[in-house]
């Protein structure tokens, strides 16, 4: 074979092993691309489930119902679910089921209201609200929720009385869900003497009550209760008392202190 020849057959099979060294090359890139474009994709993905996770964790938050009971500062009687006014000692429990949406309960709150101060502030009456959805239920819409928290939050401030009765006083219709605008029980707030605090703002926001505001209505409606206000005296049912007044609920209270 000439010196030509063979030069020739070693040039071409060194172009060959040049070939399949860069076939390598290739491979080995192409392989690395892969592996790192699978990573990227995983760690995409743990970053999709995290914002997801996240942004779960916000949406209970702001509370559909769903999240922990939180009872407001001071509630008691069974599963802590009843708000009480008025002095402990008291020898007369005035037991009050109610919803802010509800016309009936503000006629009731219209009418009995300066009695019932007058006794509780002297010590003759305790008052225990329990706090009802019936018209949310009825209506449609989150107003009594939303205003029940929005007391719960009143009540943790140490302000429930007040704040209670500024939104009777400033009660919508029956069909008009104001109360169920965040932005509409925080103004009534200021109404409240010391109320519109960052907490309270706070509270009302993050509906911190609404999960205690559900079960509290659940209670009412396994309690056989046939609408609100529904009005119990020491156990008896006086809104049902075609005969009751006012002065009249005075007046057995003031016994029942004697006595």
């Amino acid at each position: 074979m000439s010196e030509k020849n063979r030069e020739g057959k070693r040039t071409a099979r060194e172009r060959l092993a040049e070939e399949r060294a860069r076939q390598k090359t290739a491979d080995r890139r192409r392989r690395m691309l892969i592996v790192g474009a699978s990573v990227v994709c995983v760690l995409g993905l743990a970053a999709v489930i995290g914002v997801v996770a996240a942004n779960a964790g916000k949406d209970k938050d702001k509370s559909d119902g769903s999240g922990p009971v939180v009872a407001p500062s001071g509630a008691n009687g069974q599963d802590s679910l009843a708000i009480p006014v008025g002095k402990e000692g008291a020898k007369s429990t005035l037991v009050v089921w109610e919803d802010f949406r509800c016309p009936a309960c503000k006629a009731f709150e219209t009418a009995y209201r300066p009695v019932v101060h007058e006794l509780t502030e002297s010590g003759q009456l305790k008052v225990e609200y329990h706090l009802a959805t019936i018209i949310d239920g009825n209506m449609g819409g989150t107003g009594s929720r939303n205003a029940a928290n929005a007391a719960a939050c009143a009540q943790d401030a140490g302000k429930f009385p007040g704040y209670h009765d500024v939104l009777y006083e400033n009660q919508p219709e029956e069909t008009d869900d104001a109360f169920a605008e965040n932005s509409k029980l925080l103004e009534l707030a200021k109404k409240a003497d010391g109320l519109d605090t960052p907490a309270f703002r706070a509270c009302v926001e993050k509906g911190t009550h609404n999960s205690w505001v559900e079960k509290s209505a659940a209670a009412f409606r396994n309690g056989g209760f046939s609408g609100t206000p529904t009005v119990l005296l020491n156990g008896r049912n006086i809104y049902q008392d075609r005969t009751m007044t006012p002065a009249k609920l005075k007046q057995q209270v003031q016994e029942a202190a004697k006595g």
